[in-house]
């Protein structure tokens, strides 16, 4: 499981994932105090996407990413067009 290196090329994998299936999709934060490393994962158990920063700057990223998946995860209409208009 690589860690990803970029962070946009992270984020559009993590929303095509999702998109793809959405029931079967797992989102994990992880923050390590001794590393002061946050990670993130999305996966649906076939694909596992990673991200590790140790940034304060992508903290921001992270967590605007973390609410536009769980928008999607908790809105009742169609998510075939909802990441682009984000």
């Amino acid at each position: 499981m690589p860690y990803y290196q970029a962070w946009e090329e992270f984020a559009r994998a993590a929303e095509k994932l999702y998109l793809t299936d959405p029931m079967k999709v797992r989102v994990v934060l992880k923050y390590r105090h001794c590393d002061g490393n946050l990670c993130i994962k999305v996966t649906d158990d076939t694909v596992c996407l990673q991200y590790k920063t140790d940034q304060a700057q992508d903290v921001k990223k992270i967590e605007k990413l973390h609410g536009k998946l769980m928008r999607l995860m908790v809105s009742k209409e169609s998510h075939s067009g909802a990441m682009e208009t984000d």
